[in-house]
C-alpha cells in the first residue's frame, strides 16, 4: 500500500511524520569527538529515549501516523534485492575502499539481521569489533589511532528534518553540507526508491544527494502551497537555493514564489528554523538576533522569469511586508523567542525556543523549558503542548528538526 505523500503547508493537520528514536549513536560520542560530529555535549541514551518517546506520543495522540527512519530503512533494504549494493554503499561513504578491509566488515555486517544490520550502520562500527586480517596501510596502526571507528556514527540522526524534505508531491533528497551527516541522507534515497509505501507513491524527485550544491530541510519552510521560505544560512547556499527554484518552477509542482532569507552563518543559527518558524496562518515565531537593530533583514524572492529556466530575483528588507504579500495577509503577527530579552531571547533560542512544530493551525509542540516563549504564545492565542528536553535540547535541534512531516491536510 503506497502512502499519500504531501505536504504543502506548514500548519494544517499533520497525517504522517517520519522520526528516528534516538539509538546508541549518540553514546558512541566522545568529547574527542562530539564537536566533529556537531555536537555541543553527550546526551545520556535512557532519558533521550524517554523524551523523544513523550514527543512521539504527543504527534500520535493529536492524529498523527508516526513511522520511524530505522524501521523504514530495514523494510526497504529487505524489499529491494539488492542488500549487498545498498552496504556497499555504505562502506564506501564511510571512505573505506581497501578492498579485505570492506569484505571483512561486509562479512560483519552480514551476520546480522536487517534490523539490526541498519541499527550498527547508524551506530558506528568500532575497529576493535571486527577481525580484520590486512597488510594494508590503510590498516595500520596509525589508521587505528586516528579513529575509534571504521565506521563513524551518525547521532543527528534523530533530526529527521535536515536529510530530505516533502515539498507538496515531491521529495528534495538533500547533499548535506558536512561529512558528519553527509550519509544520512543515504537512508533516505534507499527509502524513496525500495520500499514499498514509497515506491509506488508517485512520488517526484525534485532533487537528489548527488547534486554538488548543499541544501538542509530545517532551512525549508512551506508556506502555503505556492510559497517556501529558505534560509540562505550555513548550510544552504544561495546557489542551492535558485537551482532548487529552477526545478519546481519548471515542472508541475504547485510552487511560484520563494522567499530566500539570509540569516548569520553560526553554530547557534545553523537553519532558518532555529529562528523562525510558522505557527498559525498569520504568525510566526522569530529570534530577534537575525533583524537588525530597525528590524531590517535581506529577503530576497525567487519567482519564474519571463524565459524558460530564467528566474527573477528582487530584495527586500523588511520581512514582515516580504510575509504579507507572499501569502495575501493584512497582517501578522512575528512573535519574539524569549519576548525579545537581552538574556531570555539567546538563552531560549539556543535551546530552540523559536523550533516549534505546529500539527495544526495555531497548535504547535515546543520544549518545556522556553517558558518565556512558550507564554508570549500562549498570550497570542496559541495553544502550546510542551514536551521534556533536557537531553534531546543538547544536539542543539527542536521539536521542528526532529520532525519530518510525510502529509499534512
Amino acid at each position: 500500500m503506497s502512502l499519500n505523500i504531501n505536504v504543502t503547508s506548514e500548519i494544517s493537520k499533520l497525517n504522517s511524520v517520519l522520526l528516528k528514536r534516538p539509538g546508541r549513536e549518540v553514546e558512541n560520542l566522545t568529547p574527542d569527538t562530539m564537536h566533529g560530529l556537531l555536537f555541543d555535549d553527550i546526551p545520556y541514551l535512557p532519558i533521550i529515549q524517554q523524551e523523544h518517546d513523550a514527543f512521539a506520543d504527543v504527534l500520535k495522540n493529536n492524529g498523527a501516523q508516526v513511522y520511524y527512519l530505522e524501521k523504514l530503512a530495514a523494510e526497504a533494504i529487505e524489499h529491494s534485492k539488492n542488500k549487498e549494493k545498498i552496504v556497499q554503499q555504505f562502506i564506501n561513504e564511510s571512505n573505506i575502499h581497501e578492498k579485505t578491509i570492506a569484505d571483512e566488515l561486509t562479512g560483519y555486517l552480514f551476520s546480522m539481521d536487517t534490523q539490526s544490520m541498519v541499527d550498527k550502520i547508524m551506530a558506528g562500527v568500532r575497529n576493535d569489533e571486527v577481525d580484520i586480517h590486512s597488510t594494508s596501510l590503510a590498516w595500520s596502526a596509525d589508521h587505528q589511532k586516528k579513529s575509534l571507528f571504521l565506521m563513524q556514527p551518525m547521532p543527528n540522526l534523530y533530526y529527521t528534518r535536515d536529510p530530505a524534505n516533502i515539498l507538496g508531491s515531491g521529495i528534495s533528497i538533500n547533499n548535506m553540507t558536512y561529512t558528519a551527516r553527509k550519509r544520512e541522507s543515504l537512508f533516505m534515497e534507499v527509502i524513496v526508491k525500495y520500499h514499498p509505501d514509497f515506491k509506488d507513491s508517485g512520488l517526484n524527485i525534485w532533487r537528489d544527494r548527488m547534486v554538488s550544491t548543499s541544501i538542509e530541510g530545517g532551512d525549508v519552510l512551506v508556506l502555503s502551497d505556492e510559497v517556501l521560505a529558505i534560509g540562505i544560512s550555513q548550510r544552504t547556499s544561495g546557489r542551492a537555493i535558485e537551482e532548487l527554484a529552477k526545478t519546481l518552477f519548471s515542472s508541475n509542482s504547485t510552487f511560484k514564489k520563494i522567499l530566500a532569507i539570509e540569516i548569520p552563518h553560526v553554530r547557534a543559527m545553523m537553519h532558518l528554523d532555529t529562528v523562525f518558524t510558522m505557527i498559525d496562518t498569520d504568525k510566526f515565531t522569530i529570534h530577534p538576533g537575525i533583524q537588525s537593530l530597525d528590524g531590517k533583514m535581506s529577503v530576497y524572492i525567487l519567482q519564474p522569469g519571463k524565459a524558460k529556466d530564467e528566474i527573477d530575483v528582487t530584495h527586500q528588507t523588511d520581512l514582515s511586508a516580504a510575509l504579507k504579500a507572499a501569502l495575501n495577509l493584512s497582517e501578522i503577527a512575528l512573535i519574539p523567542c524569549g519576548g525579545g530579552d537581552a538574556i531570555a531571547a539567546p538563552r531560549e533560542q539556543w535551546n530552540d525556543g523559536s523550533n516549534t512544530l505546529a500539527i495544526k493551525p495555531g497548535v504547535v509542540v515546543t520544549y518545556n523549558r522556553n517558558y518565556v516563549s512558550n507564554e508570549l504564545m500562549r498570550e497570542h492565542g496559541v495553544k502550546v503542548l510542551e514536551i521534556p528536553s533536557s537531553e534531546l535540547s543538547r544536539g542543539r535541534g527542536g521539536p521542528r528538526c526532529m520532525s519530518m512531516p510525510l502529509s499534512r491536510d
